[in-house]
């Protein structure tokens, strides 16, 4: 039962990161609201792997880790396996600009998210989100 409260833990914090999102991208900072949505996404997919009693490592993408173990997910959950994996990979990569900007080419954060990325970001985010909150009332309501 322990790893189903860690997952719920894990979900709490991931909505709040999608909330404040929101928030950052409606007032115009779109690194922020990148980087939240990534955060999101990775508790999201932390929690999905808990759930289903795999150990991920501690890095920021588990995208690897989540298509390794694919078979340990529902069948709904796999069909979008690739979709979470894809957008792990991406918003990962994208972590360490939103936070720093480019800084070889000298872009402020500001200059290297766009609008549409952080709008991408958080839709994604909200998508996982609600596939990793389906899995954990699955998971509840069979336990």
């Amino acid at each position: 039962m322990k790893l189903v409260e860690m997952a719920e833990a894990y979900l709490r914090q991931a909505s709040f990161r999608l909330r404040y999102a929101g928030d950052a991208l409606r007032a115009g900072n779109h690194p922020y609201a990148l980087r939240l949505s990534q955060e999101c996404v990775e508790l999201s997919l932390k929690a999905a792997l808990r759930l289903v009693g795999i150990e991920y490592p501690k890095v920021h993408d588990v995208s690897g880790v989540l298509m390794d173990h694919a078979d340990r997910f529902p069948d709904w959950f796999r069909e979008r396996l690739e979709f979470m994996a894809e957008t792990s990979a991406t918003l990962a990569a994208k972590r360490e600009i939103a936070f720093y900007g480019g800084e070889e080419a000298l872009l402020t954060p500001e200059e290297a998210i766009s609008k549409g990325e952080a709008e991408r970001a958080l839709e994604t985010a909200g998508e996982i989100h609600n596939l990793c909150m389906r899995l954990l009332s699955e998971i509840k309501n069979k336990g």
